[in-house]
């Protein structure tokens, strides 16, 4: 009987701390949707980007993405991010997709421009990059390497 109380508080504990861990860890991973004003983005192709991908400036979180579709008129990948209202983004800014490491993991990365008008609440950022795929990448490195070894014959 004395063994099965024992067992109880130990594992009532542990729950516990783990709890505790993972309060800690959501809180401190900045995990949450940014809420603002929304603007749109057209690219070639947005592998990888996902709903709650972060947008960043210089590297930090300005926003995320809350919505993807295919515009049907020019057959391109819209992009809806939510932008801190805080935050007031150039006409001239350029959206790339960005790789967060070699395995895997997008973000949007805004770099702003100069001019001094300010994209409105709903508007659409004009200048986009898409970034190849680390696939698309190496097909080429290796598309090359054959080029020039004479067509990769034996």
């Amino acid at each position: 009987m004395n063994r099965n109380v024992i067992e109880t508080v130990m594992g009532a504990v542990v729950l516990a701390v783990a709890g505790f861990f993972l309060f800690f860890a959501y809180s401190t991973a900045d995990l949450q949707q940014v809420e603002g004003y929304h603007v749109s983005a057209n690219f070639d192709h947005i592998d990888g980007l996902a709903l709650g991908s972060d947008v960043r400036i210089g590297g930090v979180k300005v926003g995320t993405i809350v919505g993807q579709e295919l515009n049907r008129e020019y057959w391109v990948a819209e992009v809806t991010m939510s932008i801190d209202p805080s935050i007031r983004l150039p006409l001239d800014t350029v959206a790339v997709v960005r790789s967060e490491s070699l395995l895997g993991g997008k973000f949007m990365s805004l770099e702003p421009g100069f001019e001094e008008d300010t994209i409105p609440d709903g508007g659409t950022i004009d200048y986009t990059q898409s970034v190849p795929g680390l696939e698309q990448l190496l097909g080429e490195v290796i598309y090359s390497l054959q080029q020039q070894g004479g067509g990769g014959g034996t």
